[in-house]
């Protein structure tokens, strides 16, 4: 009876597995994005430098006052741009959770299906053992006594 019940489980463990692994995958998802969202951002902040130490390097040698204009105008639009990607960044890291607390609530609704349905066969490999033992014990009392 107990097998029956670990055999019965089967469709509910497929089932579990395939969600855990469709969490998996949208996890390995969200995982990409933040990487991609934390590569722009990088290179945002990288050309944001360069383009500061140029400020430095022309102005060492002066400069007109529409290069000035033009420099702070593009900076500010560099900034916007920088803040702008920090926002997705973030956005992409709250989706990450939320998606990496999907596979563990996934992950352990699969791990304990496993478990039961391990704990059941248990049970029925011992009552199968008990039933073996009983057989053998009413077998061995029908035979006669050796001397």
């Amino acid at each position: 009876m107990a097998q029956s019940r670990a055999a019965r489980l089967a469709p509910v463990v497929d089932m579990a597995e395939r969600a855990e692994r469709e969490a998996a995958l949208q996890l390995g998802h969200h995982q990409g994005l933040v990487g991609q969202a934390e590569g722009k951002l990088g290179e945002l902040e990288r050309f944001r430098g360069d383009y500061q130490q140029q400020w430095i390097n022309e102005g060492q040698r002066g400069v007109s006052g529409e290069w000035l204009i033009n420099y702070q105008r593009f900076l500010s639009q560099l900034e916007v741009a920088i803040g702008q990607q920090r926002r997705t960044l973030a956005w992409h890291r709250g989706n990450l959770e939320k998606a990496r607390a999907q596979w563990q609530q996934q992950y352990a609704r699969l791990e304990g299906l496993r478990k039961l349905v391990q704990r059941y066969r248990d049970e029925a490999r011992i009552a199968e053992d008990k039933r073996e033992q009983k057989l053998l014990d009413e077998l061995a009392q029908r035979l006669p006594p050796r001397y």
